[in-house]
This record gives structure tokens, sequence and C-alpha cells, in this order.
């Protein structure tokens, strides 16, 4: 393995175990990133330079975390963050399957060169969240989302699969707990908070079920 390689690798020490062509393909990945960023505003420049501690190490966790999650729905997938990265760890999983939704049309463009460079089991879908996952049919696990908008928007999004038997992995900063106290005058929800194992301060927010309060009071949609 090249040190740059190792260095790579050592970004997902303690995160998750991989081999050597997942960290090969996450690389691939990566390279693929910095270069479409030059164009496309994926990630916040200031984050390129730590690109594997504060995006890759920090999106890989989710797939430790819910290691029997097959079926995910990425919602506002980006510049691939979760759900590239999920996809690539789930490479040769029998079964692994995620959907990435993402209404920019530049950069699903890049979300597919991604996922086809990386041989990933992920389709694209162009679209807003709400239109798509209205007539969503196929099966769900982990419901992802990273950077997207606060609970209280992301609740009535995920609503059509949460209703379907779907858990949600949101990634989450310092102020979640503001977000959960908002969204809870409008949603019951059954929470747990995981520590972030790579960002100090974030947590990965899992809910396991969601009801609305009030019909028709939920929030506000993308």
């Amino acid at each position: 393995m090249t040190s740059t390689l190792v260095d790579d690798a050592t970004a997902l020490s303690g995160i998750v175990d991989v081999s050597r062509e997942t960290v090969e393909r996450l690389d691939a990945f990566v390279t693929l990133l910095k270069k479409w960023q030059s164009s496309t505003n994926l990630v916040a420049p200031s984050t390129l330079p730590s690109v594997w501690r504060r995006h890759i190490a920090d999106c890989a966790q989710l797939v430790a975390l819910f290691p029997n999650a097959q079926k995910w729905v990425d919602l506002g997938s980006g510049g691939g963050f979760p759900g590239v990265v999920v996809a690539i760890l789930l490479a040769g999983t029998k079964g692994g399957d995620v959907h990435l939704i993402e209404s920019d049309q530049r950069k699903c463009a890049f979300l597919r060169q991604a996922i086809r460079q990386a041989g990933a089991p992920a389709e694209v879908h162009n679209g807003r969240i709400e239109t798509i996952l209205a007539g969503w049919s196929r099966p769900v696990d982990m419901i992802s989302s990273r950077a997207l908008a606060p609970l209280a928007r992301l609740f009535p999004l995920a609503e059509p699969l949460f209703a379907a038997g779907a858990t949600a992995a949101f990634h989450k900063g310092l102020d979640f707990e503001a977000e959960i106290s908002e969204a809870s005058k409008y949603w019951d929800a059954d929470l747990v908070i995981h520590k972030s194992k790579a960002d100090s301060a974030g947590v990965i927010l899992e809910v396991r079920s969601l009801t609305r309060k009030l019909a028709g009071s939920a929030g506000a949609s993308s």
C-alpha cells in the first residue's frame, strides 16, 4: 500500500474496518471530488485539506454503526456525503443498494460518474425529494442526510420512508438539541444519540420511528 493510501486508511482507523480495495476506491472518489470541486461547489473549500477526516471518515462510520442496513436512501446527496461513501463501503455486499436524491443536475452528473468509477451499488435520482419520495415503493432500511436541513424540515421530507418502516441516521452538529426541541413541537420521534467517532462536536442522530402530532403542522418542506 502506498504512503498516501496508508495515510488515507489511517483516517478510518477505529471507525470502520475496510479492505485495501475499498480504500483505493475511496481514494479515487476523493481524487474525482477534487477535480470537480474547481467547477462545482461540492464541499466547503476549507475542508479539502482534511477531506478524509472531515468527510470520508465522518460518513464511513454509518456503515459500522448500522452494519445490517443494506437498502439506503440518501437525501440531498450533494457531493456524495454520505451516500457515495456508504455505497463504496457496501460494494461487494449482497443486497447492498443506495439511492442518492439530488436536485442539482450538475451534482447529479458528478454523483453518477463517482458511482460508475467506483463500481458502487447506487442509483442517482435527479429531482426534489418530496416529488421523488411521493411515489416511492422500493424497500428501505436506512435514511441518511448530512448538512441538508434542520430536523423540522427533514422529518416531513422523510415521512414517506418512515411510514414504510425505515430508520434514519442524520449527521448533526452542536445545535442538535435545539433542532430536536423545535421538531418535537410537531413530531413524536424515537431518538438515539450516537456521539460521532470522526467529529468531536458532532452526533449521529438515529431516528427509529416518527409520527406527526398534528396533521398539517409539520413544518416546511425543502
